[in-house]
């Protein structure tokens, strides 16, 4: 009998080798009712993990295919992801 589930670990192998693995996740993460330069030193913050990052490329791919609404996945903010996923729709 074919089974046409598929392992979840296979979804999310890559995290295993993500820099931000075990980190608190605040940093990726805003709290409610952070704004303009708190937002922007924190949201920089999570961008220089993501830069050293080997799975960046697959974290901000799986972000952008789920629809991540929040935090800081592969270097993109959300506003940057929805900025991304809006002009792909226009070309």
């Amino acid at each position: 009998m074919k089974t046409r589930i598929k392992p979840v670990l296979d979804v999310w192998a890559w995290q295993a080798d993500a820099a931000c693995r075990g980190m608190d996740s605040s940093l990726f993460f805003s709290p409610t009712g952070e704004r303009g330069r708190a937002r922007r030193r924190r949201e920089d913050a999570a961008r220089a993990v993501c830069q050293k990052c080997p799975v960046a490329s697959a974290c901000a791919l799986f972000a952008e295919a789920s629809r991540q609404p929040y935090g800081v996945w592969g270097g993109y903010t959300e506003t940057e992801r929805n900025r991304r996923t809006q002009g792909a729709r226009r070309q």
